[in-house]
């Protein structure tokens, strides 16, 4: 005879005694009847992947002020148009320090350029064009080794070269804008991953003696990192593990640099920047969140959200 469990006696308990992660105070609010959204941040549920973004949200707006706060930005925000929304926030006083990696540098000045940037990469691996771009290299390269002779780090030498060239669309540079604003704009590089390493014009020691020093300058900001922000923004590899590095630096020249809020921007999640971004600088004290979804979409809703908060 088959054998089955009897329910006869099973113990019940009473729904209003037992907790609930979700409850009608946290749901996504409407506007009323006849009027329309003033503030679209407010309206959001607090729960899950909502809740986080607005726990990162106000720790932003807490630190704007007096705190720290860092974006790392991987080369495809600046491709995804992002620019003007992070000029924006440093305008503000908001963000205080920007990171870039290789690629970032080349976007940046291409849209200052002739505003576009991004070739297509298949076409032009094909007959060894990719990345051969005359002008491209010959002004980052002549900025970064510029940079090498004066004791200048990549960001600065490449912000400032921008910033006194005639070019039509210098104002969505971030690299210019933050040489403007006197915002640290810091440039992380692995040599051998960005096109101006291929051209004759590309200089090993000042590559690296450039990026050398912008890596001394993200120590700094990061030892001011106390109750501040630091948010990664689409690098997987470079600028994750730059920060953890910075991070140990920092407090083993005995800094505070405790207790901050951590977030990862990312289309998926990836290895370094939860581990690197999100747990490990965290694990100490801190918070540190995983915010999905694409750039194009949440860093508009991030800095919405930002603004309409202060």
């Amino acid at each position: 005879m088959t054998k089955r469990i009897d329910l006869s006696k099973i113990r019940t308990i009473h729904l209003d005694t037992r907790k609930c992660k979700v409850a009608v105070k946290d749901f996504a609010s409407l506007p009323k009847k006849g009027s329309s959204f003033k503030n679209f941040y407010d309206s959001l549920p607090n729960i899950l992947a909502a809740r986080n973004f607005k726990y990162v949200v106000a720790a932003i707006v807490a630190a704007r002020k007096k705190k720290m706060v860092i974006f790392m930005m991987g080369a495809h925000v600046i491709k995804c148009g992002l620019s003007p929304i992070v000029i924006d926030l440093m305008k503000r006083g908001i963000v205080k320090h920007v990171a870039l990696n290789g690629a970032g540098i080349i976007h940046d000045t291409e849209v200052a350029m002739i505003g576009r940037t991004s070739e297509d990469v298949g076409e032009g691996i094909v007959d060894g064009s990719f990345g051969m771009a005359q002008e491209t290299a010959s002004f980052i390269n002549g900025a970064v080794n510029y940079g090498f002779r004066n004791g200048i780090g990549i960001g600065e030498a490449v912000g400032s070269r921008i910033r006194s060239a005639k070019f039509s669309h210098k104002d969505k540079s971030i690299l210019a804008v933050g040489y403007k604003l006197g915002v640290p704009v810091t440039v992380h590089v692995a040599i051998g991953t960005d096109i101006i390493h291929q051209h004759p014009s590309a200089s090993g020691m000042a590559i690296g003696e450039g990026s050398l020093l912008d890596f001394k300058t993200f120590i700094y900001s990061d030892s001011k990192l106390a109750n501040g922000v630091a948010v990664n923004i689409g690098s997987a590899v470079i600028l994750p593990e730059v920060f953890l590095k910075a991070v140990t630096v920092a407090r083993n020249l005995g800094y505070k640099a405790h207790k901050f809020t951590t977030a990862n921007f990312d289309m998926i999640s990836q290895y370094r920047p939860h581990q690197n971004v999100v747990s490990r600088p965290t694990s100490a004290g801190g918070k540190g969140y995983n915010i999905t979804g694409h750039h194009e979409l949440m860093i508009p809703f991030l800095y919405r959200s930002i603004i309409e908060k202060v």
